[in-house]
């Protein structure tokens, strides 16, 4: 019949546990934690990031996706 789905508990953003104040777009090893293996950006339900944050980090992607340190796609 149905299988019933177990909720995830929800994750704790990475960014308000480790008391990171801002997330920096230079740090592409951090920001590619985050995004998957197309350099797509991982939603909040997946990446466990809050609001505040996830808003901060896909600000800082998108400056270095500009300035070419994260690419825009991988093939």
């Amino acid at each position: 019949m149905h299988q019933q789905q177990q909720k995830e508990a929800p994750k704790q953003c990475f960014f308000c546990t480790t008391n990171r104040g801002v997330i920096d777009y230079k740090n592409s090893e951090l920001l590619r934690q985050f995004m998957s293996s197309q350099a797509k950006i991982y939603p909040r339900r997946k990446s466990g990031l809050c609001a505040g944050h996830q808003r901060s980090f896909a600000r800082s992607v998108k400056r270095a996706r500009y300035l070419a340190l994260v690419p825009y796609v991988n093939r």
